[in-house]
């Protein structure tokens, strides 16, 4: 079972690539397409039933347009808000 802190990491994640996404006017099939995975896998991303690699995160950044660190540290401050500590 998922540590608490695990799981809203997990949260903030999909949280964030789902807001990235579609504020970057980008269809689940085209950030899959730019981040060379598959539908599927984006949309298990995005509900929270799949955890990345650190080259799924890079992929995904890169997909978005922004820098690995801009996407981390997104998904840190998202976390933080839903109560990381």
């Amino acid at each position: 079972m998922p540590s608490q802190s695990a799981d809203v990491l997990l949260t903030a994640f999909a949280n964030i690539l789902r807001r990235r996404r579609i504020e970057s006017g980008l269809s689940q099939e085209q950030l899959a397409h730019a981040a060379d995975k598959s539908i599927r896998y984006i949309s298990l991303l995005e509900s929270r039933r799949h955890q990345p690699s650190l080259k799924t995160l890079h992929n995904l950044s890169f997909g978005l347009g922004m820098t690995l660190s801009e996407f981390v540290s997104e998904i840190d401050a998202e976390a933080r808000h839903l109560g990381l500590r």
